[in-house]
C-alpha cells in the first residue's frame, strides 16, 4: 500500500512538472472554438459511481452539444488518480471528491472547481455510500469497526475521514481502523469472502452487497455532516486562463445536468446503466445522493478541519474560498 501511494505521489508531481514546463498536452487541447460554432471534443475523468448520472444524462439531454461540447468520459479509480491527469491534459475537466481537491491544492496543485458533483442525501440510515459488513459479522456499529480492516477505494482521503469521523461519533478509537485500499467494485466480493472485516461502499457497490446479505453499520458522509459536499468537477487553472469561455460552457452544461437530474430521479438511475453493469433490481434500489447545484461552505469547512485533524495535508491548510468558487 505504501510503494501506491508514493506511486500516486510521483504520478501527481510529474504531472505538475510537465504542466508547469508548458510541454503538455493540454497547451493546445484546451485551444476550441468555444462560442465560434464548431464543436470541441472535451475528455472528462470519472469515477464510474452513480455520483456522475448527471453528466451523462446531460450529455443525452444535449446540454453539453447545445454549448458546442462534445463531451468523452474515462474510468479512474478515484480523484486522486483523475487529478494528475487533469494538470498532465489527459483530461481537460475531471470529477474528484472534495478531499482529493483539497490535498492537490495544498501540494501546489494548481486545480479549480468550476462546478458542484453531488451532496449527501442527509440520512443516516440509507444514504449514498456506507461501511458495509457481512451479515453474521460481530461489528454493529461504527465503534465496532476500531481494531479492524476496513476497505476504502482511496487511502488518505474522504473515504477514510468521515469513517474516523462516524467511529469517534460513536465512541470507538479511529486509530485502530487498519485501511485497506480496494477498488469499489471489488468490495462486495471482498466483503463476502472475509478478505476486509468491512467496505466503505459507494453506489453501486452498496446496493449490490446489502443484496447478497450484507448489512450497513453506518453512512460516514450523513454522520459527518447532513449537507456535506462530497464531489466537484474541477479543471487545470491553466485552463481557466488560456480557454475561459470553454470553461464557463461547461460549467453552464454541469449545472443545467445537476438541476435535470435532481428534478428527474427515474431518468437519473437509468443513466447509470449506460457506464456500470448493473441489473434491473440492483438498479431499482439505488439510493441517489443529492445533486445541489451549490456548494456548501460550512460542510466543506469542516472536511478540511478533520482532514487536518487526520494530518493529510501536510503543514499546508487549504484555501477554500480559492478552490470552490
Amino acid at each position: 500500500m505504501r510503494r501506491r501511494i508514493l506511486g500516486l505521489a510521483t504520478a501527481v508531481v510529474t504531472a505538475a512538472g510537465a504542466a508547469a514546463c508548458g510541454s503538455s498536452p493540454a497547451d493546445t487541447s484546451g485551444a476550441s472554438a468555444s462560442g465560434s460554432g464548431r464543436t470541441t471534443q472535451v475528455k472528462v475523468g470519472i469515477v464510474p459511481i452513480v455520483d456522475v448520472a448527471p453528466l451523462y444524462l446531460g450529455r443525452k439531454k444535449g446540454f453539453f452539444a447545445d454549448r458546442g461540447i462534445e463531451l468523452k468520459t474515462e474510468s479512474a479509480q478515484g480523484g486522486a488518480a483523475i487529478v494528475p491527469g487533469v494538470v498532465s491534459g489527459q483530461f481537460q475537466f475531471g470529477f474528484s471528491n472534495t478531499t482529493s481537491l483539497m490535498i492537490a491544492q495544498t501540494k501546489g496543485i494548481q486545480v479549480t472547481s468550476v462546478a458542484n458533483g453531488d451532496a449527501t442525501t442527509g440520512n443516516t440510515t440509507t444514504d449514498v455510500s456506507g461501511v458495509a459488513v457481512k451479515k453474521d459479522s460481530p461489528i454493529k456499529s461504527a465503534k465496532d469497526l476500531a481494531g479492524r480492516t476496513v476497505a476504502v477505494n482511496t487511502l488518505q482521503n474522504i473515504g477514510d475521514t468521515t469513517v474516523r469521523e462516524a467511529v469517534r461519533k460513536d465512541g470507538g478509537d479511529p486509530s485502530k481502523i487498519k485501511f485497506v485500499e480496494l477498488a469499489f467494485d471489488q468490495m462486495p466480493a471482498a466483503v463476502s469472502s472475509g478478505q476486509v472485516d468491512a467496505a466503505w461502499m459507494a453506489e453501486p457497490a452498496l446496493t449490490i452487497a446489502k443484496a447478497q446479505g450484507d448489512r450497513v453499520v453506518t453512512s460516514p458522509f450523513a454522520e459527518t455532516d447532513p449537507k456535506l459536499t462530497l464531489t466537484a468537477y474541477f479543471t487545470s487553472t491553466r485552463l481557466t486562463k488560456s480557454d475561459p469561455e470553454l470553461v464557463k460552457n461547461f460549467a453552464a452544461a454541469m449545472t443545467e445536468s445537476l438541476k435535470y437530474a435532481d428534478a428527474h430521479p427515474d431518468e437519473a438511475r437509468q443513466a447509470v446503466t449506460t457506464y456500470t453493469k448493473i441489473d434491473a433490481t440492483v438498479l431499482k434500489d439505488l439510493t441517489l445522493p443529492s445533486w445541489p447545484t451549490e456548494y456548501d461552505m460550512a460542510s466543506l469547512e469542516k472536511l478540511a478541519r478533520l482532514g487536518e485533524q487526520d494530518g493529510i495535508f501536510g503543514d499546508k491548510k487549504p484555501d477554500l474560498k480559492t478552490l470552490f468558487r
